[in-house]
Parts: C-alpha cells; sequence; structure tokens
C-alpha cells in the first residue's frame, strides 16, 4: 500500500512578525503564534508543490512572547481612492511580536480534488506515484540549501526571516508560556484551494499550552 501522508518541519526565526487578527481592524495587533494559513504558506514559500496539500499540525514558539508597538507609512490599493489619486500615504500603527523564532510541524499529502487542478499540476502529478514522498525530498534538501521560491517572510512582507531552515540544536520550545486562550483565531481565508471564493473560517476555543499550540486536525469548511 502507497504511503499518502507524510511529515514536514522547519524552524524559522526573525526580528519582527505580524500574524494579523482580522477584529483589530485599521490598526492591527498579532496574534501571539502563527496562524494554520500561515504556517501553511511559509511552507508554500519554500517549496510549492503544485498537486499536493499541505496541512498545518502543530507550531512550537520558542522565544518569549514580546509585543512591541510598530508605524509605517502604508502606500496599498486600500487607501482613499482620491489619497491614490494624489500619490499620499497615511501612517499605518500595528502592534506586532519582536525576537520571533518557531518550529513548524506538518503533513503533506496527494490534492484531494484533483478535478480542480491546473493541467500543468495534473501533469505533475502523473509523473509519481507518491507526490506527497517527493515533496518532502525536494523540501528537505530546500531547507539545507536555504533556497525558497519567494522571499520568507513571518506575516508582512517587510517582515524577513534572519532564519529558515532545519532545527537548530540551539532552539527549544518555551515551556513557560502555559494557557494561553484564544476564544477565535483565523483558520484560512481560501479554504478550497485553487479557484477558490474568499471565504474566512475560524478555529475556536483553541489554546497554547507550555508554548505549544496544535492545530484543529478537522476539516474546516466555510
Amino acid at each position: 500500500m502507497v504511503k499518502l501522508e507524510y511529515p514536514i518541519q522547519m524552524e524559522i526565526a526573525g526580528p519582527t512578525a505580524i500574524w494579523t487578527r482580522p477584529d483589530t481592524g485599521d490598526s492591527p495587533i498579532s496574534y501571539p503564534a502563527p496562524t494554520y494559513s500561515a504556517v501553511k504558506g511559509i511552507f508554500e514559500t519554500i517549496l510549492w508543490g503544485p498537486a499536493v496539500e499541505i496541512v498545518p499540525t502543530k507550531v512550537e514558539i520558542c522565544r518569549p512572547i514580546r509585543y512591541h508597538s510598530y508605524a509605517t507609512n502604508y502606500g496599498g490599493p486600500l487607501r482613499d481612492p482620491k489619497n491614490i489619486k494624489a500619490g499620499n500615504n497615511y501612517q499605518l500603527f500595528a502592534t506586532v511580536l519582536i525576537d520571533v523564532c518557531y518550529r513548524m510541524y506538518a503533513i503533506v499529502r496527494p490534492y484531494v480534488n484533483k478535478k480542480r487542478l491546473p493541467e500543468s499540476a495534473k501533469k505533475w502529478d502523473l509523473r509519481t506515484t507518491a507526490p506527497g514522498h517527493a515533496y518532502q525530498e525536494m523540501l528537505e534538501r530546500r531547507l539545507i540549501r536555504g533556497q525558497s521560491y519567494g522571499s520568507v517572510c513571518l506575516g508582512w512582507n517587510e517582515f524577513t526571516a534572519s532564519y529558515f531552515g532545519p532545527f537548530r540544536d540551539g532552539t527549544s520550545v518555551c515551556t513557560d508560556i502555559e494557557d494561553v486562550f484564544l476564544p477565535s483565531m483565523l483558520r484560512q481565508t481560501f479554504s478550497d484551494g485553487y479557484s477558490s471564493q474568499f471565504a474566512p473560517v475560524y478555529d475556536t476555543s483553541v489554546v497554547i499550552h507550555k508554548g505549544i499550540l496544535f492545530f484543529s486536525n478537522k476539516e474546516v469548511r466555510p
């Protein structure tokens, strides 16, 4: 019998991070740990597999949770049309995390709804009988080499990682972080993968216990 699910893992660290809570409006505040979709996105930045699905399982927090005030000049598309036309930016204030380090875990498995795959992904899928295993091996090689398809960041693009790769010997879980309770935590915004519509879903009653956040393994749909 062909094994379908394969474990993957990596470590990531950086001076600044934000895992935005949608309920904090135009002065965003970070969750204390990466969301399900953020972990998924970081793995996909290292290696995107066209015919596989990455399912995050847990995050280990390896440095104390420290918040910090942050301000920047925003010049993006969410500005008032008048400001866009005039070329005016506005100051954006946020509450971010500083000096962060995480160990991230997930499983990788074949993409279930293959009818929705692009033609290029279907061709890739036909060339292997174990796409999860292929992804696992390619990811491990890229982590050792420090390779990625895009800029590996911790939330916002300007918060680039100072390290990403295999687990380091000197890294350990902050077990003194006990029972951080989150009534609601964003899971994903495009939950059905390819060609899906904006439809955010949330996990409820999330607990970070002894520095570890476990993601729900149930199938969540909008």
